[in-house]
C-alpha cells in the first residue's frame, strides 16, 4: 500500500532530493576541476621537459620555468632560489614578475639565510604556505624593502639534489585567493625538473673546467716541447754547421791529427740530437727504457773502458785519467749538507751575481738580518739563491727594484724572501709556474737575450728544480703575485724601462703596479 504524504513531507522529500543533486554536482565539478588541474599540470610538467633543450643557458631555462610557474598558479611573480653554501646567501638564478627592471633588480641581489622565509625550507626540508605575509612582517624586514615589492602571501617548496638541499621554488601575491595544497603539488613536481637541471649544469660546468684544465695542461705541453726543441735545435744546429767548416779548414792537414777528434765531436753531437728526441718521448709520455739502459751502461763503462785499455797498452796513467774523467761526468753520490748562515751565504751570491747584471739599471735592496743556522748541502742552496735572483731581475724593468730579505721565521726557521717590484704574473700562469718547462713568455721573446736581461726567461726548470729541493730538503716556497695592472694580459710587453712607460710618471707608479714575492722557510737548527 503506498505510503501517504503530507504536502509538507512531500516538499522535504523533494528539498533532501534537491540537496543531493547538488551534493553530486558539486562532486561531479570539483572532479572535473581536479582532473582539468591534473591534466593542466601535466601538460605543464611536458611543456617544461620539452622545452629543456631549447635553453642550454641555466639562467634562462629557469627564466622561462619561473614564467611557467607565474602563469600556472595565477601569480605576480616567480622565483629559483639558490643557495650559496659557501656564503650562506640566497641568489635568484631564476625570475618571473611583470615589470622586467624589478626582475633584472631581483637578479642582483642576494639575502643571508636567516634573512628569508626559505631558510626554514631548506633547514626543515618541508614546504610553506603563507596566505597572510602581515604576521611576518617582523621576521624578515628587510625583505619587501630589498626586493622593491610587498609579498602579500607566498609558497615555498625545497629544491633537493641528491644528496643536499641546493634552493628553493617560490611563487608569491596569488591574483585571486590564497594559495593551496594543489599549488605546493604543482611545485613539487616542476621541482623536480628544476633541480635535475641545476644538477645537469653544475656537472656540465666542472666538465668543461676539467676540459679547460686539460686543454690548458695540453697547451702547456705543447708549449714546453715547441720551447725544448728550440733549446736543443738551435746550438746543435750552431754546433753542427761549426763542425763542418772546421772540417774543411783542417783537410789540408794530416788526418791523423785531427779527424779522430773530429769523428768523436760528431759522434756525441748525433747523441745531443739523440736526447732531443728523447726529451719529446718524455714529455708527450713515450716512455721507454733507454733511461734504464744508458744507466746501466755508465755504471759499467768505467771498469769496461779500463780493461780494454789495459789490455790495449798496458798499466799507463791513461787508465787513471780515463777513471777520474768518467767518475766526474757521472758521479751520483749525495751532496753533504753543511751547516750555513743564510744571511752571510746570501750576501756572498749577491756580491757573485752582482757583475753579471751591471748593465741592468736594476736596485738591489738588500735586508739580511742575523739568523739561525741551515743545513742544506751548497749546490742546490746556491741555484735556489741564484735562481731566484736572476729571476727576479729578468722580470723588473730598469730602474726598478727587487728586496732580497733574510730574517728568522717566527715560528718555522729561516725565511728567504725575494721581492720584485716588476710585471709579474697572470693568474694563469701561475697555476702552471712550478710544473717545469713552463715560461712565462713566448720562446720568440727571449731567444736572443742573455741571462739576466729584462724578459730574458729561461728553459722554465728553474722552479721545477726548487719544488723538487724543496721535497728533497725539507723547505716550504709559497708565491704571490700581481700582474702589472697597464699590461694585464699575457701578451701586453713591458718597454723594459720605467722612464719609457707610457703610463708611469715615475719609479713608486710601477713599483705599486704589480710584482712577485717568492718566500722560502727551511728548517733551522739551533
Amino acid at each position: 500500500m503506498a505510503e501517504k504524504l503530507t504536502y509538507k513531507e512531500l516538499v522535504q522529500r523533494v528539498e533532501a532530493l534537491e540537496q543531493q543533486l547538488f551534493v553530486l554536482n558539486q562532486k561531479e565539478v570539483s572532479l572535473r576541476e581536479s582532473e582539468r588541474k591534473i591534466a593542466k599540470n601535466n601538460e605543464a610538467i611536458l611543456r617544461i621537459s620539452m622545452a629543456l633543450p631549447e635553453y642550454p643557458d641555466l639562467e634562462d631555462l629557469l627564466d622561462y620555468i619561473s614564467s611557467e610557474i607565474k602563469r600556472l598558479l595565477d601569480a605576480q611573480g616567480a622565483l629559483v632560489i639558490l643557495l650559496d653554501e659557501e656564503k650562506k646567501t640566497f641568489f635568484f638564478l631564476g625570475a618571473a614578475y611583470d615589470d622586467t627592471a624589478t626582475k633584472k633588480r631581483v637578479k642582483r641581489i642576494r639575502f643571508p639565510i636567516k634573512d628569508l622565509a626559505s631558510g626554514n625550507v631548506i633547514k626543515t626540508g618541508e614546504p610553506i604556505i603563507v596566505n597572510d605575509s602581515s604576521r611576518d612582517v617582523d621576521l624578515y624586514p628587510e625583505r619587501d624593502k630589498k626586493f622593491g615589492f610587498h609579498f602579500r602571501n607566498y609558497v615555498l617548496v625545497p629544491l633537493k639534489s641528491s644528496d643536499r638541499m641546493i634552493g628553493v621554488l617560490a611563487a608569491f601575491n596569488k591574483t585571486r585567493g590564497g594559495f593551496e595544497q594543489s599549488d605546493v603539488e604543482l611545485l613539487g613536481m616542476i621541482a623536480g625538473t628544476v633541480s635535475l637541471s641545476i644538477e645537469n649544469a653544475r656537472f656540465s660546468e666542472e666538465l668543461k673546467t676539467a676540459y679547460r684544465e686539460l686543454t690548458s695542461l695540453d697547451r702547456a705541453k705543447d708549449k714546453a716541447i715547441n720551447h725544448l726543441s728550440h733549446e736543443l735545435k738551435t746550438p746543435v744546429s750552431i754546433f753542427s754547421g761549426t763542425l763542418s767548416v772546421l772540417a774543411k779548414k783542417l783537410e789540408a792537414l794530416p788526418e791523423k791529427t785531427w779527424k779522430q777528434s773530429m769523428n768523436r765531436a760528431q759522434r756525441n753531437l748525433g747523441r745531443v740530437r739523440q736526447i732531443q728526441d728523447e726529451v719529446n718521448d718524455i714529455i708527450q709520455g713515450k716512455q721507454d727504457k733507454t733511461y734504464h739502459f744508458f744507466s746501466f751502461i755508465v755504471d759499467q763503462c768505467s771498469d769496461l773502458l779500463s780493461t780494454i785499455i789495459e789490455d790495449e797498452m798496458g798499466e799507463t796513467p791513461v787508465i787513471e785519467i780515463v777513471r777520474n774523467r768518467i767518475k766526474e761526468i757521472f758521479d751520483t753520490r749525495e751532496m753533504v749538507p753543511e751547516k750555513i748562515l743564510l744571511d752571510d751565504y746570501v750576501k756572498e751570491r749577491l756580491e757573485t751575481l752582482a757583475p753579471l747584471f751591471i748593465h741592468r739599471q736594476v736596485e738591489i735592496n738588500p735586508h739580511l738580518h742575523s739568523t739561525l743556522s741551515l743545513y742544506i748541502p751548497k749546490d742546490p742552496l746556491q741555484k735556489i739563491v741564484d735562481g731566484l735572483i736572476r729571476n727576479a731581475v729578468e722580470n723588473t724593468p730598469d730602474h726598478g727594484k727587487i728586496d732580497v730579505i733574510v730574517r728568522n721565521h717566527e715560528e718555522e726557521g729561516v725565511e728567504l724572501v725575494v721581492m720584485d717590484y716588476g710585471v709579474g704574473i697572470t693568474p694563469d700562469h701561475q697555476k702552471r709556474i712550478f710544473e717545469g718547462f713552463f715560461t712565462t713568455q713566448d720562446t720568440a721573446n727571449y731567444s736572443s737575450k742573455n741571462p739576466f736581461d729584462f724578459n730574458a726567461g729561461g728553459r722554465g726548470a728553474d722552479l721545477l728544480r726548487m719544488k723538487i729541493f724543496s721535497e728533497r730538503y725539507h723547505f716550504k716556497i709559497h708565491m704571490t703575485s700581481s700582474r702589472c695592472r697597464f699590461i694585464p694580459d699575457k701578451k701586453d710587453l713591458c718597454p723594459g724601462d720605467i722612464h719609457a712607460c707610457p703610463f708611469c710618471k715615475n719609479k713608486e707608479a710601477c713599483h705599486h703596479s704589480g710584482g712577485s714575492s717568492f718566500s722560502l722557510i727551511f728548517p733551522a737548527i739551533s
